[in-house]
């Protein structure tokens, strides 16, 4: 490949990340929780093939937070959701890309090298990086664009 593909494939690269990080800053929309909205696209061979956001199980009540506006311990993790979205279906997550609107947790890193997944883009950072450099340490490509939205043309 000549320097020029490879700056063009770069571009192209990208110009998609930033459009699936938007893309997940409104599935985060979909959240209810109050505290911290967070979205969740896993693509792969250029399809999504899954999406999440943060929430309760299915079944129990949408409320995140209790009265003291405390998250509840059994909140799953948009990253999460994706990930168990993929295991109920007839698809894999193996050399797939995580998209995040929030970097992962060190619990959700585990289940993300778990996976397959072998690339992590993310716009925030979350508070403990200690996800992000697990991942690292293990060969995930991790990619963090703070602003999806700084050059979209409307």
């Amino acid at each position: 490949m000549s320097e020029i593909e490879s700056v063009s494939n770069q571009s192209k690269l990208k110009r998609y990340d930033k459009a699936y990080l938007r893309m997940a800053t409104t599935w985060a929309q979909l959240s209810h929780c109050c505290r911290k909205k967070v979205g969740a696209l896993i693509v792969r061979d250029g399809m999504i093939i899954s999406d999440g956001y943060n929430g309760t199980p299915a079944g129990f009540d949408n409320s995140c937070e209790n009265d003291d506006g405390d998250t509840h311990w059994y909140v799953l993790h948009a990253e999460a959701n994706a990930i168990l979205k993929v295991a109920r279906s007839t698809n894999d997550c193996r050399n797939a890309t995580l998209y995040l609107t929030l970097s992962p947790c060190k619990d959700c890193s585990k289940l993300v090298l778990q996976a397959g997944i072998c690339r992590v883009v993310y716009s925030n950072e979350y508070k403990d990086t200690a996800g992000i450099d697990f991942l690292k340490n293990a060969g995930v490509e991790v990619v963090h664009i703070p602003d999806p939205f700084d050059d979209v043309e409307i």
